[in-house]
């Protein structure tokens, strides 16, 4: 069983930085990518940033130049810089961990006020 836990959500204002971690445990010892993915009130699931064991990094457009995706292989943890925060990027966060199957954390909400 594999457990995925997002933390570090919360408000702030344009502008602003904000860093999300996601950590996964339980039964994988090691997963091949993890990545960040997030959903506005009443938008679908959008990808973020993923980034692989290897350290090989991807970024949607929208985010590129913004946002740094980092990770801790042993500890199977994955982070998410975000600066120069922008309205449109409010939605809760996904992580999501890929190892045989991909495994999806709860979310955390990222607020940003205008």
């Amino acid at each position: 069983q594999v457990q995925v836990v997002e933390s570090g959500g919360g408000l702030v204002q344009a502008g602003g930085s904000l860093r999300l971690s996601c950590a996964a445990s339980g039964s994988i010892v090691s997963f091949s990518v993890m990545g960040w993915y997030r959903q506005a009130p009443g938008k679908q699931r959008e990808y973020v940033a993923l980034i692989t064991r290897g350290g090989i990094t991807n970024y949607a457009d929208s985010v590129k130049g913004r946002f740094t995706i980092s990770r801790n292989n042993a500890k199977n943890t994955v982070y998410l810089q975000m600066n120069s925060l922008k309205a449109e990027d409010t939605a809760v966060y996904y992580c999501e961990a890929v190892a045989v199957r991909d495994y999806w954390g709860q979310g955390t909400q990222v607020t940003v006020s205008a």
